[in-house]
């Protein structure tokens, strides 16, 4: 079967498969890791696939219609998102009319609001894959009847039909992603060595934060490591497609969740020397084993991106951030900042019962910790999560439409409102942060001295200008 898979455009710069659907502050793109991992199984398969990269390469609705009609599909497959579900449907519908197609949607989306988007869809389309959907689209492919199809939401003329759940997934099974559909340079992040490329050690979280999407939506609560030979061979692999990329980003929420998953990749890592050849980083929670980072270190690990998320143990409690406090954040920064780590930390603003108090104990919390850069967003609302259900029954949710998910420009937008606290008062807190954390002198001298390579000044670079355009888009905004 000839199969397209299309990641679309949505306004400039807009990225689709991150946490927060939206054009970052930081201006970066993502890898679309899941949808290649899906593409190299059905290639696996013996089909005939091809990957249009609209979101990341700002392609314009024409130049992907183009491209697929050009390449004949039969099947049409869309990672949709909350903010661009009406655009991505249109999108579907122009396609599926020139191809006579059938239409397949992925994601988190779509997977919490099933039904609603088969309504709005009105026939455009034919299938929606809930959850880990690569076996499940491997299924359709190979012309499996929809009703034996585990995991599929899907109409039979008269009714939507949600078939069983299918059962999660050998992660040791999964292929690497096909990248060779992609060009790493796609891709920019002022935090990483550019060019770079993710990797996924694992899927699932062992943890509950009720804003969080891919346990809820996607992957459950069972975390399940890859064995550590196959997360190296998965380097090597990347390395030899794309000898230039300087840095490998392990995406995985959870990597140091396990301490011996976490071993086992190191100790797997130095003994092929690979330590040796190229950098990497990894999302961390403040709970991880401190005697990891020494060993972390000496295999080549080089940044650490931080979910601290609140300064208070108050608002930690409220989105059940479990196992973690501020002072554990205080501790773990500090032990990692003597051992040579480049330090990112995650935080928001808007927990259940936030106080203008609390998130200025939240800005305090980041500019008091030896980090080297950070981000500040708004707390994400996303449907199928716990908070977006409290919210919505409490009357905290402004958002009434799906286009509500975004500004006018394609920004990250509040969508919570308290009394105590209003979506403009945690907008306004959210550039207090970033001002204050990346305007004091310290933090400036900081980053200057850090740099120690061409590719480290562009990358400072990059991320100056987008801190810039960000700011200056808001004070055009502001006066228009």
């Amino acid at each position: 079967m000839k199969i397209a898979i299309l990641n679309p455009s949505f306004g400039e710069n807009f990225v689709r498969v991150a946490r927060w659907a939206a054009k970052s502050r930081g201006r970066v793109q993502r890898h679309p890791d899941y949808l290649l991992t899906a593409a190299q199984i059905l290639i696996n398969a013996g089909h005939d696939v091809i990957f249009v990269e609209a979101a990341a390469r700002n392609l314009t609705p024409e130049e992907s219609f183009r491209i697929v009609k050009n390449f004949r599909a039969e099947l049409l497959v869309i990672h949709a998102t909350t903010p661009s579900i009406y655009a991505d449907i249109d999108q579907a519908r122009v396609i599926k009319d020139q191809n006579h197609c059938k239409v397949a949607f992925v994601g988190q989306h779509t997977t919490a609001e099933p039904d609603n988007t088969f309504e709005i869809a009105q026939g455009v389309v034919d299938y929606i894959l809930r959850g880990e959907y690569d076996d499940t689209l491997k299924d359709i492919a190979s012309g499996m009847p929809p009703k034996d199809i585990a995991g599929l939401c899907w109409h039979d003329g008269t009714k939507v039909i949600h078939n069983p759940n299918r059962p999660a997934v050998n992660v040791n099974d999964l292929p690497f992603p096909a990248w060779q559909l992609i060009q790493p340079e796609w891709y920019p992040d002022a935090g990483k060595k550019y060019p770079f490329l993710t990797l996924f050690t694992g899927r699932g979280c062992n943890n509950a934060c009720t804003f969080c999407r891919d346990p809820q939506l996607m992957y459950g609560y069972n975390l399940r490591t890859r064995d550590s030979k196959l997360v190296v061979d998965e380097m090597e692999y990347d390395l030899k497609l794309f000898p230039q990329i300087r840095e490998i980003m392990f995406e995985t929420d959870t990597f140091t969740a396990d301490p011996q998953h976490v071993r086992a990749v190191c100790h797997e890592i130095i003994k092929r020397g690979l330590h040796k050849k190229i950098s990497w980083s990894c999302n961390v929670r403040i709970n991880i084993d401190l005697e990891l980072l020494p060993l972390m270190k000496e295999a080549h690990c080089r940044m650490l991106m931080v979910g601290y998320e609140f300064g208070t143990n108050e608002a930690l409690r409220a989105v059940r951030k479990g196992g973690v406090n501020v002072e554990m954040g205080q501790r773990f920064s500090q032990r990692a900042h003597e051992l040579g780590f480049t330090l990112h930390g995650c935080f928001m603003i808007g927990a259940p019962g936030e106080t203008r108090a609390s998130a200025r104990a939240t800005i305090d919390y980041a500019k008091g910790m030896p980090l080297d850069t950070i981000q500040f967003t708004g707390i994400a609302t996303y449907p199928g999560t716990h908070l977006y259900k409290w919210a919505k029954e409490n009357g905290y949710l402004l958002a009434k439409d799906w286009k509500d998910w975004l500004t006018a420009e394609g920004e990250q937008k509040t969508l919570l409102s308290y009394p105590q606290l209003s979506n403009k008062e945690i907008d306004e807190l959210i550039d207090v942060g970033l001002k204050e954390f990346y305007l004091r002198p310290k933090q400036m001298w900081r980053m200057l001295i850090s740099i120690r390579s061409i590719g480290d000044f562009l990358r400072k670079l990059y991320g100056l200008g987008a801190f810039l355009d960000y700011f200056w888009k808001k004070i055009f905004r502001k006066k228009a």
